[in-house]
């Protein structure tokens, strides 16, 4: 096998798997034979110029990193040793330990008021996520948890989330679960302790009720379709890391705060 197709086909892998996509959801989304995903991932199978666009697109990232010259965001907890990977990462990001806990109680405590629901797996959850953060920079203009979002095909991604998760396996904070949902793989996250509400304040956690109120019943599709009619995943480029000043530009369907004239 060609050294680019394998490591075309290794990222694939990656990346799908850490979208929670079987072989079976990719292929159709990239209208090709459930076969040809096997064959590109084990490196036997040549990729063209036309499915490696599609794939970019499907996956919410460049077309680079699928070929191993452009890494994806690199993070860096507070306290961590930075470690190379042989790639160019196309963004680092820096945690400081103040957002990282407040990440980790955000977390836990939606995990313990709907992470028992059926419908709530790592999909679901990003966009809770992303809800939470930019609702509550709209409404009073700082940051709650202040993840970073990156634009991907299924709806604003925290790019943080994978290391933080990360640390909270290994604390044992939550577990994590492969479980199904419907026909489709889920990734589901147990908490394994309470919140600290001490790290939270009242009107933070007034705000995450809000978004968990409204939108913890939807399905992955469901809350996806939705994230990508709000402003701030329209205006940002396809793998970027969408601007929490675009909150100020919602339409009304979309904004959680009321403007005056002056505003």
């Amino acid at each position: 096998m060609s050294g680019v197709n394998a490591r075309i086909g290794r990222k694939l892998k990656e990346l799908r798997e850490r979208r929670n996509l079987s072989q079976e959801k990719l292929a159709e989304m990239l209208d090709i034979p459930r076969p040809a995903i096997s064959q590109i991932e084990n490196g036997t199978r040549s990729v063209s110029a036309d499915e490696l666009v599609s794939m970019s697109k499907v996956l919410g990232t460049h077309i680079e990193t699928l070929l191993g010259t452009r890494g994806e965001p690199e993070v860096i907890l507070e306290k961590e040793k930075k470690s190379g990977t042989g790639e160019q990462a196309t963004l680092r990001i820096s945690v400081p330990q103040e957002n990282l806990t407040k990440f980790r109680q955000v977390l836990m405590y939606i995990l313990d008021r709907v992470g028992a629901k059926p419908n709530i797996g790592e999909t679901v959850i990003y966009k809770l996520l992303y809800f939470i953060d930019f609702d509550y920079y709209e409404r009073y203009e700082e940051q709650l948890i202040g993840a970073k979002y990156q634009k991907n095909h299924f709806g604003p991604t925290p790019v943080e989330f994978a290391k933080v998760v990360e640390k909270m396996i290994e604390k044992k904070e939550v577990e994590k679960v492969k479980s199904k949902y419907f026909e489709y793989p889920q990734t589901k996250y147990l908490p394994l302790k309470k919140p600290d509400l001490s790290k939270l304040s009242a009107r933070e956690l007034e705000l995450i009720d809000e978004v968990l109120n409204r939108l913890s019943d939807m399905t992955a599709t469901q809350i996806s379709e939705y994230s990508h009619q709000d402003i701030p995943w329209k205006t940002a480029e396809d793998g970027a890391i969408m601007e929490y000043e675009s909150v100020f530009y919602r339409t009304p369907a979309y904004s959680v705060r009321e403007y005056d004239h002056e505003d």
